[in-house]
């Protein structure tokens, strides 16, 4: 459809496994919940400070995980989406991989792959180097990777410094939240932890400038909505990032109801399109260098006129 990237998040499985799910808890997002054989499965386990109960990635081999189907995780919402449901299998990165060189081939354009990685603070307390599983990953597929068609992101700094240390060739980009902190930050300082907030402000990238490239940040810190819902944005933060040479990206541009703020958004209930021309333009006006969008084709349409 034209895009210049796809975005898979990636997670753990059972023998090392890089798979790639939205979260690691994956009874929203598979049929795993519907298998019997797995019932017993089910646990409460604490992620990044916050317990989930269901059935998580890494309690299942990568051969288990292949019989699963995918689902889905937001069906009232999105109900043409959720008609492909229990068709597709779920995906290793390395079939992710394989599908992005075999696409960039057939249309004679470098298609790039931005791979967030996640809960990676979590994974190392159970185990799993996750740096040392993605730098094996890319070496082995011979994903030749370059700042132009490898990104790696993540919620988490720690991360992205020990892959930059392994040498792997991307451009590195950190994930903002619109509130929060960063786990990584918590699990090693406490309350001493910046808020992601504090680290979009001048002083915060300051700090970032020359560790990584870029920031990915929660599309509402560039709108920047009153208590009522109404953009007074765009705000600085992607002018005070440039001038501090690093680049924007913001996510996620969807243009349903739900995920619009309250200006933008229309008739018809949560799953109906609303004004999301309007909202994504005052995006677009901001100067980003990049979105992320659920749906490629009115993207496009927005993005690149």
């Amino acid at each position: 459809m034209g895009v210049d990237a796809v975005e898979p998040d990636i997670v753990v499985s059972r023998d090392s496994v890089l798979v790639v799910r939205h979260e690691n808890e994956i009874s929203g997002s598979t049929d795993v919940s519907d298998r019997l054989e797995y019932s017993r499965r089910r646990t409460t386990k604490t992620v990044d400070g916050v317990d989930h109960t269901g059935w998580f990635t890494e309690d299942f081999t990568w051969d288990e995980l292949a019989t699963l189907r995918c689902r889905e995780r937001l069906p009232a919402l999105r109900p043409s989406s959720a008609s492909f449901d229990d068709t597709q299998p779920v995906l290793r990165l390395r079939d992710v991989l394989d599908l992005v060189r075999e696409a960039s081939i057939e249309q004679h354009r470098a298609i790039g792959l931005v791979l967030e990685i996640k809960h990676a603070t979590y994974f190392e307390s159970i185990g799993w180097d996750v740096a040392a599983l993605v730098d094996t990953e890319l070496r082995g597929a011979g994903w030749q990777g370059d700042e132009a068609t490898l990104t790696i992101e993540s919620f988490e700094s720690t991360v992205l410094g020990r892959l930059r240390d392994r040498g792997i060739r991307a451009s590195y980009v950190y994930l903002i939240e619109a509130a929060g902190r960063p786990f990584d930050l918590v699990a090693a300082r406490g309350k001493a932890a910046p808020t992601y907030r504090q680290t979009a402000r001048p002083a915060g990238l300051d700090a970032l400038a020359g560790v990584v490239d870029g920031i990915s940040v929660d599309k509402r810190l560039i709108l920047a909505p009153d208590r009522l819902g109404r953009t007074s944005g765009p705000s600085a933060l992607v002018s005070d990032a440039h001038e501090r040479g690093l680049r924007v990206f913001t996510w996620t541009c969807r243009p349903e109801n739900e995920f619009l703020i309250p200006q933008f958004r229309g008739r018809g209930g949560a799953r109906a399109f609303g004004d999301w021309r309007g909202e994504w333009s005052v995006i677009r006006d901001s100067g980003v260098d990049g979105v992320f969008v659920d749906h490629p084709d009115l993207g496009i349409e927005l993005f690149r006129t």
